[in-house]
């Protein structure tokens, strides 16, 4: 079943490209929704870093401190979620990366609903711990090959195979020179689908606000009921 495959346990190279679909959308919108709320961006830690780096040398210590929030909870999330997918791993779960992707869900939809006396830090937080935990997810289930949550690395290995579609392989004998196709399409789509949800969170947020948080986090959810649906069934039989 698609909806099993996507945030199941047994992998596939189609369910991890589809799930990375997902996330890359999601990356998009909350990366721009959170840059409309807050004046920050939280899912890339490159542009992170580097703006420390510049702010430090012309404003001083005490700018720094949003920014070394959305870097710690960045690295937070995703430590959770690893320490999060090993103890499920020990345990035989079907579940395992489901949880974390309905962890994510969970926290992203909490957005809508906030408390009273919302700080910024706190919101900043709870965005930038879910893109850890999220691109940490993709990471785990696609041994390294794939990110969501910054198009730094993406862009960098399209350019890749462009050059390799692009050489003349002139020389005989020797091992031709081939671009991966596929891999240049499904990349190009990850791009594509992370503007589309940064295009979504621009012209919705300052409509909606954080509301626009609930379908993503819906469409995050619904792929990660039957993994754990089947977990909770295998527990209540033990």
């Amino acid at each position: 079943m698609p909806l099993r495959r996507l945030t199941g346990r047994n992998r596939s190279t189609a369910a991890n490209w589809q799930l990375a679909a997902l996330l890359a959308f999601t990356a998009g919108t909350v990366d721009v929704s959170g840059y409309l709320a807050l004046r920050q961006f939280t899912s890339h830690m490159s542009g992170i870093v580097a703006a420390m780096a510049a702010d430090i040398a012309t404003r001083g210590l005490d700018i720094l401190l949003q920014p070394a929030v959305v870097l710690g909870c960045f690295l937070a999330g995703a430590a959770f979620c690893a320490i999060l997918v090993n103890w499920e791993r020990r345990r035989n779960r079907e579940s395992l990366f489901a949880v974390p992707v309905l962890l994510e869900a969970l926290l992203l939809a909490s957005l809508a609903f906030p408390l009273k006396g919302h700080h910024i830090l706190l919101t900043l937080c709870v965005l930038s711990f879910s893109m850890g935990l999220q691109n940490a997810i993709i990471t785990k289930v696609s041994h390294a090959e794939i990110r969501t949550t910054h198009i730094t690395g993406m862009v960098t290995d399209i350019g890749i195979e462009l050059g390799k579609a692009l050489y003349w392989n002139r020389t005989t004998g020797r091992v031709p020179v081939h671009a991966e196709r596929s891999r240049l399409l499904l990349l190009t789509m990850l791009v594509t689908l992370f503007f589309t949800g940064g295009t979504l969170g621009a012209f919705a947020y300052p409509h909606v606000g954080f509301l626009l948080m609930l379908p993503l986090a819906a469409l995050l959810a619904v792929p990660t009921i039957l993994p754990i649906a089947t977990d909770l069934h295998l527990l209540s039989a033990s």
